[in-house]
């Protein structure tokens, strides 16, 4: 029985599976390989060994979108996650409206990604923006939300919050959905408050829904670029400049190939470490609540 669905789940991966190898596995194995080149765009490649490499230990740019990638990184990851389980505990509830809630929270992570770039232009909007008139209101500002050095990032780093908290909200409420309500009651019954209950019974058991959220948030996050693009451009100067980003400005416009493949093997290598520091971190906790 268990073969016959352990085949049937394999059927139905598989059209994914062969969209994922064609449209993501080889490209990434095709930059791997291109890499190690020295290749123009409209060019003819030359190998170049393990120059491109070496240029990248020295590219003081590289470093630049490193840090940028690490600050946007803290800025944006905790908050998804804490704030989007916290969101999905209240709509948990049995409140008025929460349907409604839950329909909404949606809407911003399926609008297009530039759609939405655009809308937070005309928002962020030194002159007639929507924050910066309510910020006038009360005697402050304007402030140069996407033309300032200083807030350039964080404000970009609120849009990415906006846009896939709704997401990661709608993930925790299905894993809270999924765990026995009884459990709950159980511990009720004990005596248990309700905080007691949340940590001793609900995150024990949303642990692997936890776990799958931060990775998705860390690749989602560490691979942004649309609404960097539409919004800033890497600027002001190199403020808002992701790894992504320098990835794209290497490859597409100064038309440097096998640079712009060195940068998506560095991105590669940052997202496996960062899974792997989470998976490390997530199994000794899971191994401390076992042996308490």
């Amino acid at each position: 029985m268990r073969l016959k669905q352990g085949r049937l789940a394999l059927l139905f991966l598989l059209p994914y599976a062969v969209i994922f190898g064609i449209f993501r596995l080889l490209p990434s194995i095709g930059g791997l390989g291109v890499s190690f080149f020295d290749w123009s765009l409209g060019g003819s490649p030359e190998p170049a060994g393990a120059s491109n490499y070496s240029r990248l230990l020295t590219d003081d740019k590289f470093y630049t979108s490193l840090k940028n990638t690490f600050f946007f990184f803290v800025m944006t990851v905790p908050v998804l996650v804490v704030v989007s389980l916290a969101f999905a505990i209240l709509v948990n509830e049995k409140l008025r409206g929460r349907n409604v809630v839950r329909a909404l929270s949606i809407i911003p992570f399926v609008l297009i990604p530039a759609i939405v770039g655009i809308m937070w232009n005309w928002l962020y909007d030194n002159n007639f923006g929507l924050f910066n008139y309510y910020l006038k209101q009360v005697g402050i500002g304007p402030v140069h939300w996407l033309t300032d050095d200083r807030v350039a990032l964080m404000a970009v780093s609120i849009v990415v919050v906006w846009t896939y908290l709704g997401y990661n909200m709608v993930l925790f409420l299905a894993g809270l959905q999924g765990i026995n309500s009884e459990l709950s009651e159980a511990a009720s019954v004990d005596g248990a408050t309700r905080w007691q209950t949340f940590r001793f019974v609900t995150l024990p058991l949303l642990r692997p829904v936890t776990m799958m959220v931060t990775t998705l948030t860390m690749i989602n996050v560490v691979q942004l670029f649309d609404q960097i693009y539409v919004m800033t451009n890497g600027g002001p100067g190199t403020s808002t400049l992701t790894l992504v980003q320098y990835m794209y400005t290497s490859a597409f416009q100064d038309f440097d190939l096998g640079y712009g493949a060195t940068i998506e093997v560095a991105i590669l290598l940052l997202l496996l470490l960062l899974i792997f520091v989470q998976n490390v971190l997530g199994n000794r906790r899971s191994a401390k609540e076992v042996s308490r």
